[in-house]
């Protein structure tokens, strides 16, 4: 891409903030010109914000060291002048993050949010590039909305819900009747690391805060249709879910119970898996992994620590399936909850984005 979009990072100096800097250094349609956070860190250079604070394993990029960090609201006027569109990963109270994603999308600022703070707005896209592309058509409802020709919102859904969608989705034809899940969930979802919260190590927390409602929901609204200018949630499937804390860095594992309305063979399963691809595979796209699911035969595949950076963590990974005596069906799924669950799957819905006409050059 000859002409690389102007990109601002909104709440750059957080876990999924930094993520997201790594993802961009030397990405082929994108360039970072503005990191943008809370007031506490405006003015600051990022590597003095972000000193003692970098989580990643890869040491800070040089060309953000001496970047200066502008106020996501303060400098609205100055970022909005800078940027062709923003990634918004703010840490805030649902409704002020509301307000200010709609502040910029008003302006005529496209954004792709990690935030879900928008996931049940009807007119606001949730997307899995290769699931749901067709679901930024009601973009074009939601510009009406605001009032824009340019400015909308698009978000990236839960991260916990990465590690089974993919592999139910293509299982729909079949009738997917109920599904119960339990979710085992790495402490970076959190944006922790075992140094922040040592209290994680030799620990299982039964509980994370919205996270099972999240995860019974949004599949639903994923599998929904455009009906008026509005997304309309799938109703044919009921989603039960557990979501548990345990000690693992980065990868968020997940156990699956299905039961179908015209139950297939495991070998159709299997092929249904194997053949699973979508736009991002179609178009090429620069953070698409060349096999979206990865089914492995071995009993003790997949593993967080082995495989969640399949694809550079863009891919999800199977294993385990077999028949159940309450179900039909239950397997195993795991995908890495900070990059394609987080920073890597809304860089993924901007090259989407990008490639069918909405992020454009102002």
């Amino acid at each position: 891409m000859q002409n690389k979009l102007n990109v601002g990072v909104i709440g750059a100096t957080g876990m999924v903030g930094q993520r997201f800097l790594m993802l961009l250094e030397n990405h082929p349609y994108f360039q970072v010109t503005v990191l943008a956070a809370s007031a506490s860190s405006a003015g600051k250079r990022y590597e003095d914000a972000v000193r003692g604070r970098w989580k990643m394993t890869s040491p800070l990029p040089a060309k953000y060291k001496d970047m200066k960090i502008y106020d996501a609201i303060a400098d609205f006027d100055a970022i909005v002048s800078a940027v062709d569109f923003v990634f918004c990963a703010v840490n805030m109270k649902k409704d002020e993050i509301r307000a200010l994603e709609e502040k910029y999308a008003k302006a005529e600022i496209p954004v792709v949010s990690n935030n879900s703070a928008h996931r049940t707005t009807d007119d606001v896209p949730m997307v899995i590039p290769e699931i749901n592309p067709e679901h930024l058509d009601v973009i074009a409802a939601q510009r009406k909305r605001l009032g824009t020709t340019r400015g909308f919102i698009a978000v990236k859904p839960n991260c916990s819900i990465q590690s089974y969608i993919a592999m139910l989705t293509p299982l729909c034809k079949y009738g997917l009747e109920a599904v119960f899940v339990t979710t085992y969930q790495a402490i970076s979802g959190a944006g922790k690391t075992f140094n922040e919260w040592p209290e994680m190590i030799d620990n299982v927390i039964p509980y994370i805060g919205g996270e099972e409602e999240k995860s019974e929901q949004e599949p639903l609204k994923i599998w929904g249709k455009i009906e008026d200018g509005k997304i309309v949630k799938a109703t044919d499937t009921v989603i039960s879910a557990q979501c548990i804390r345990v000690p693992v860095t980065d990868g968020h594992t997940a156990a699956i119970f299905v039961k179908f309305k015209n139950k297939p063979t495991k070998e159709q399963i299997l092929a249904e898996w194997k053949a699973f691809s979508g736009k991002p595979q179609a178009y090429g796209l620069p953070s698409a992994p060349a096999q979206f699911i990865t089914y492995f035969e071995e009993d003790n595949r997949p593993q967080a620590k082995l495989d969640r950076d399949i694809y550079g963590g863009m891919g999800i990974t199977a294993g385990r399936l077999r028949e159940d005596v309450i179900f039909d069906y239950k397997f195993v799924g795991l995908s890495h909850n900070t990059l394609r669950g987080a920073a890597g799957g809304a860089v993924l819905i901007a090259e989407l984005l990008t490639k069918e006409g909405y992020n454009t050059k102002k």
